[in-house]
């Protein structure tokens, strides 16, 4: 079974199924594709996580594609440059590439084809062309003056004929198929991972990197309105490379949930399900009250101590104090009947927390809802609140993957014209204040907002899921994880129920605004809890009927004997297939 967020990557992954590939080549060969169809929500130049486990060994591994921040990239650098935050565009915003790295370690480690096998459908799409989504023509529209008047290479690309694409056009990225052709052609070597590996080493030391760094050391125009240089060098590249390691496990009502550990917000949903694990199954329906107030509240605590200690500093959070039962506890008395409008991190090891000044103030924008909150918001600035892409998929010997590919959007930096990618604005995610586990620092990840999961039983993974969404991914989760795990409901009825999320928390995208209080509700929601909502104190934006969240997600029904696999109907491009 495979399900992604474009259907063209879930039709590739199953193709790959089809003719004898494992999960592992399938996720991969799927997530080249969507480079191509979904450019404006994930890119070569981005970064992506995944939890996986292998038919021979249920223990859930994180595949880690983070890249770090740059040896130049340091909050007293971009201080001194005049910013008081990282830019939501421009190459100062640019970690190390992490993406293709860990798509081809994890190709090297668990897939069985060869690299130029997995990339042949995403050449294929590159050099023919695919159908334009609507929300990739409207993303190019919203930044064409930005390409023409500051990123040229950006209009030479996107804006073929001196337009932006219309729905239905078919797109080609020629440079990106040459690209992906010369990769597959350095794949050399006498046994297939050290053809993998010869592909690696391209990527990060040779014509790949140089033209990265050749093309940041322009300045150009950022988020802020000021132009600047990047600072990501072949240094940088050359040494990096992905990486496995182990995932962070909770539980609910008996289940096993596996996330990423605290360098991404992953540990924040085991905190919200830890803190509603104390209430009744009766109380836990999101689209009833108390459920829907529970969800925001829980959700807000959780994020709160997100901002005080998730991050990859020298002392990083040990996710056993955010799950301790008294910690947890204290975190949920703190719950009323009235919405909070306040950040309320906890203490934790013994340590009082820090929150970020801007974070505190709420500077920036306020984050806003219309309808299209979990998709890209962009500006002539080329202001993003960035998303994403998913996929999911699981073979029959049990290999299951769930994988949030993201950044490097088209909007995200100036295009590199020889290679057809933009790099990626992960930086964003840190402060530039010191002292926080989240401060800007040369080799230290950002606070990633990608967070997949995996639902474990005592006989291993039953469930990969994700969705596209920033600081709302795991928010949806958790509806997801309630209703199918309390309410008995099934995968695609799950998915498909009215949405909801908070926007009270300080927003991981530039300008890392909030909204105290805030929560956006699909206005599918039932007019009474709506209403209980707002008594409570929520300040509701009603969003449309079919807004919210971009949920896929496969599992392994050993019941039956069967697999699964659901999609999101919102933006009428998910899939799942299977047989």
């Amino acid at each position: 079974m495979a399900a992604a967020t474009h259907w063209a990557a879930a039709a590739t992954a199953m193709g790959v199924l089809e003719r004898g590939g494992t999960a592992f080549d399938g996720a991969v060969a799927a997530a080249f594709v969507l480079h191509v169809t979904e450019p404006h929500l994930n890119g070569p130049g981005g970064d992506m996580t995944a939890i996986f486990a292998t038919a021979d060994d249920p223990t859930p591994r994180v595949l880690d594609g983070q890249g770090p921040a740059p040896a130049g990239a340091s909050a007293a650098a971009y201080r001194a440059e005049g910013l008081d935050r990282v830019p939501g565009s421009g190459a100062l915003a640019a970690a190390i590439p992490g993406a293709v790295d860990a798509w081809f370690l994890l190709l090297r480690d668990h897939g069985t084809w060869e690299v130029g096998d997995v990339l042949a459908p995403a050449i294929g799409y590159a050099r023919d062309g695919v159908p334009a989504v609507p929300r990739l023509a409207s993303t190019v529209a919203a930044v064409a003056d930005l390409f023409r008047e500051h990123w040229p290479t950006s209009a030479a690309l996107w804006l073929p004929g001196g337009r932006p694409p219309r729905p239905g056009d078919v797109v080609r990225n020629p440079a990106w198929a040459d690209t992906l052709e010369r990769l597959a052609a350095a794949a050399q070597g006498p046994d297939r991972g050290a053809r993998v590996d010869a592909v690696r080493t391209v990527w990060g030391e040779g014509f790949v990197a140089q033209a990265a760094a050749a093309a940041v050391r322009t300045p150009h125009r950022h988020s802020s309105g000021t132009d600047h240089a990047g600072v990501l060098t072949v240094a940088d590249t050359a040494g990096y490379r992905a990486r496995t390691c182990d995932a962070v496990v909770g539980s609910f009502r008996g289940w096993r949930v596996a996330k990423t550990p605290a360098w991404g917000q992953g540990p924040g949903l085991l905190a919200a399900l830890a803190v509603l694990e104390g209430f009744d199954d009766a109380d836990l329906d999101p689209a009833g009250d108390p459920g829907a107030h529970l969800v925001l509240e829980a959700v807000k605590l959780a994020h709160a101590d997100r901002e005080a200690w998730f991050g990859e500093s020298a002392d990083l959070l040990d996710v056993a104090d955010l799950l301790a039962p008294d910690y947890v506890a204290g975190r949920r008395a703190l719950i009323s009947d009235a919405a909070s409008p306040d950040l309320r991190p906890g203490r934790l090891g013994g340590r009082d927390p820090v929150l970020a000044e801007l974070a505190l103030s709420g500077a920036g924008a306020a984050a806003t809802a219309d309808g299209t909150i979990g998709e890209p918001t962009v500006t002539l600035a080329g202001e993003t609140k960035g998303d994403t892409c998913h996929l999911d998929v699981v073979d029959r010997a049990g290999n299951i993957v769930s994988a949030t590919p993201s950044g490097g959007w088209l909007q995200s930096s100036p295009a590199i014209p020889e290679l057809g990618f933009a790099l990626g604005t992960r930086l964003q995610m840190t402060w530039l204040q010191e002292g926080l586990p989240s401060t800007l620092t040369p080799g230290r990840k950002p606070r990633t907002t990608l967070t997949p999961t995996l639902v474990l039983d005592d006989d291993g993974p039953v469930a990969a899921l994700g969705t596209p969404g920033g600081d709302q991914q795991d928010q949806w989760q958790l509806l997801y994880l309630l209703r199918t795990l309390v309410g008995g409901y099934d995968p695609q009825q799950a998915i498909d129920a009215p949405a909801l999320h908070t926007t009270s928390s300080p927003s991981s995208f530039w300008p890392r605004g909030r909204e105290p209080a805030g929560a956006v509700v699909e206005d599918r929601m039932p007019a009474d809890v709506i209403d209980a909502l707002e008594r409570r104190g929520h300040r509701v934006t009603r969003s449309g009927p079919w807004s919210l969240g971009r949920l896929s997600a496969v599992g392994i029904d050993r019941t039956r004997g069967l697999r699964w696999a659901a999609a999101n109907p919102r933006g009428i491009q998910g899939y799942a297939v299977g047989r």
